[in-house]
């Protein structure tokens, strides 16, 4: 039927009865999905019905559920999204890189104890980005990363819970150990906010925890290989000075526009 026509109120009367022939009222339903009117005259007809005094009931108790239902505050949605980003085996592994490094510096005197924090802190939110975000992080993944909030914005949430956690933890732990001629306890910052955002920009080409081997498997080889004992000197050359902080600030700039780039790609990563 052409959607031109309206229905009758003896159609929509037989349609709600159950006795309008099977094929008029398939041809009816789909000519209600673009008629306003004819919805309504058929919505009446199947109010008159005995079926329509319980529909009229269950509509009004899903109404009265809902007005019940409290309200979930922004906060609260957002330490939901923020949840797998903070708990489970990488909060485990923040605690035991400051407090291995505060015990190595503190109690032994090492003076290469701030070095080797240097050298791990960039790493430490790489891993909790990697852990945070997939099905193994949330069994409820597939379905949050279908909604408006999921994607990229839901990794960006998970993202930033992590950086919140371990920028101010492995700052202020460099900051308790002696110098010892190793850069300044903050001197990660921006390698480690580059190596993040890289990751997110490789996630969804990779998934999230080979794009995290390769970035910090990456710095890792650059610092401590071929040799553990010029760690201290490599570190130097990566984060000392205003050219090299300019470098990982150039990279920081290029992961972001990266990612952006690619956001509609998050819609399918794991």
């Amino acid at each position: 039927m052409s959607r031109q026509w309206h229905t009758s109120e003896a159609q929509a009367t037989r349609y709600a009865d159950g006795s309008l022939p099977e094929p008029d009222a398939w041809s009816l339903e789909k000519h209600l999905e673009s008629c306003a009117d004819c919805a309504s005259r058929v919505s009446a007809a199947v109010r008159g019905t005995a079926a329509g005094a319980v529909l009229t009931d269950v509509r009004a108790a899903v109404l009265a559920s809902a007005v019940r239902e409290v309200p979930v505050s922004r906060s609260a949605r957002l330490l939901w999204a923020a949840g797998p980003a903070v708990r489970g085996a990488w909060s485990a592994a923040l605690l035991v890189v400051a407090g291995a490094a505060l015990l190595l510096g503190q109690f032994r005197g090492a003076p290469e104890a701030r070095t080797l924090l240097l050298a791990l802190a960039p790493v430490v939110p790489v891993a909790g980005v990697a852990l945070s975000y997939g099905p193994h992080a949330d069994p409820l993944h597939e379905l949050a990363a279908s909604t408006p909030g999921g994607g990229l914005r839901l990794a960006l949430t998970r993202t930033a819970a992590v950086l919140a956690v371990s920028l101010p933890v492995l700052t202020l732990t460099g900051l308790l150990l002696p110098a010892s001629g190793a850069p300044a306890a903050a001197a990660w910052l921006l390698p480690g906010l580059a190596l993040t955002l890289a990751t997110l920009a490789l996630a969804p080409l990779t998934g999230f925890r080979t794009a995290s081997a390769l970035t910090a498997g990456g710095w890792l080889c650059a610092v401590l290989a071929p040799s553990p004992q010029e760690v201290g000197a490599r570190l130097a050359r990566c984060l000392d000075g205003a050219p090299a902080q300019s470098a990982w600030a150039a990279a920081v700039a290029l992961s972001a526009l990266l990612l952006a780039a690619r956001r509609t790609a998050y819609d399918h990563t794991d």
